[in-house]
């Protein structure tokens, strides 16, 4: 829109113009925002400065004459918004809209067209401009409003992008945190049932640190791990993984039961976060004649023996978590079943830790096997799930569970034979 007596020249430096504050409208998000004119015609120049003068609320303006000079400047000025005319020196068209957008991704830009040029206008928002304006139908309260409602759609733009990526990124870790929870390998016979509970203490994660696994063996051997990683982050979910896939390896690989502890500690060393990092865990293994099991407790609470109408709590002696006493030796105590039929449940602190009232104190194992005695006529689904609904509701009042939580429930069917 260049006026009569103008000249072509372009203006020999950038300028600034600030208009004078008046009072602020309440609520608005942003405050003397920074554009940038990017105009080679002295004229239109002009005029867009007294625009901006006139605005209300102000704007501060920079100008640059060129592409070049306006990608030189948005290193360092980083303005809230670009005013782009689309026929400069060395850029025409969409071509300088793509140089700016390249150069200065998350700002928004209002391309400037002739009268006879909206479609162009168009063609830019279609591109990526927020907004376009046509020369000399413009007044300061429009330019205003168009450069804060340019900014306004952008935010929302970069909003819905991280928004996508965020779910994008969460849908990720909920593939690859459910691909890493156990699925215990057990024989196809359907002799043994495996009840489990798995209930990590972050907010909106799948995984935990505790961890826990079940193996049968060829020879009907039932081998099963449960752990406890201190700390309940990231991190300490990665090395409870890792620690159930190790003991997995050693068990499919022969490594005698008395040693593997020792080396999942090792295990735990050469790849905890931090050197506190430590985990309690219980191994058991239940012979094939059904009558005995062998349990290896190192710092890990203890496990219930359940029958038809009776719940003990068993604590077999051990030795410490792994991580805190190095080179530690830990031994097996072998425990004779009950003559009725059996099963047993393994668990982590995260079931019985939650507090309990306004003093602090927690429901504990002792209340846990309380819990768990008013359920012994229970199915084994009925049974786990009704142990962590009252775990849960004890302390709903006072934190919740805040913990990871993990729950096994193992017990032959009746019916099927046992191997002697």
């Amino acid at each position: 829109m260049t006026q009569a007596g103008t000249s072509d020249e372009p203006l020999a430096a950038p300028r600034e113009v600030t208009a004078p504050a008046p009072a602020r409208a309440s609520g608005w998000d942003w405050s003397d925002p920074t554009v940038l004119l990017v105009e080679d015609d002295p004229g239109d120049a002009l005029l867009v400065e007294e625009l901006v003068a006139d605005c209300h609320p102000p704007m501060s303006l920079r100008h640059a004459s060129s592409l070049a000079e306006a990608t030189a400047l948005l290193a360092d000025l980083r303005p809230d918004c670009v005013l782009l005319d689309l026929h400069l020196p060395d850029a025409q068209g969409l071509d300088a809209l793509t140089v700016i957008q390249d150069s200065a991704e998350t700002i928004a830009v209002v391309v400037l067209t002739g009268q006879s040029e909206e479609e162009i206008g168009l063609a830019a928002m279609a591109a990526g401009a927020q907004d376009y304006l046509v020369k000399g139908h413009v007044d300061a309260e429009w330019l205003g409003r168009a450069v804060r409602y340019a900014m306004q759609r952008k935010e929302a733009e970069r909003s819905a992008v991280a928004l996508h990526a965020s779910q994008l990124l969460a849908q990720e870790n909920a593939r690859l945190e459910r691909g890493l929870l156990p699925k215990p390998l057990i024989g196809t016979t359907h002799a043994l049932e495996v009840v489990s509970r798995y209930q990590p203490g972050r907010a909106q994660a799948l995984l935990g640190g505790d961890f826990y696994d079940v193996i049968q063996l060829s020879d009907g051997t039932v081998e099963v791990l449960i752990g406890d990683v201190s700390g309940h982050g990231p991190d300490e979910a990665a090395l409870g993984v890792a620690l159930r896939i190790a003991w997995r390896t050693l068990v499919l690989s022969g490594i005698p039961a008395d040693q593997r502890v020792g080396r999942l500690e090792q295990i735990l060393i050469a790849e905890r976060p931090a050197e506190h990092t430590f985990a309690t865990l219980t191994c058991v293994t239940m012979l094939p004649d059904r009558q005995r099991v062998r349990v290896v407790r190192a710092g890990h609470p203890g496990l219930m023996v359940r029958t038809a109408d009776s719940l003990e709590l068993i604590e077999v002696s051990g030795g410490p978590a792994i991580g805190i006493l190095p080179d530690s030796e830990w031994e097996a105590a072998e425990l004779v079943m009950p003559g009725a039929p059996w099963g047993l449940v393994l668990f982590t602190d995260g079931l019985f830790e939650g507090r309990t009232d306004l003093a602090g104190n927690r429901l504990g194992e002792d209340g846990l096997l309380t819990v768990g005695r008013e359920l012994t006529a229970a199915s084994s689904e009925d049974f786990v799930d009704s142990l962590v609904e009252h775990a849960q509701r004890f302390s709903e009042g006072y934190g919740g569970l805040e913990d990871d939580l993990a729950l096994l429930h193992l017990r032959w069917h009746e019916g099927t034979e046992a191997r002697r």
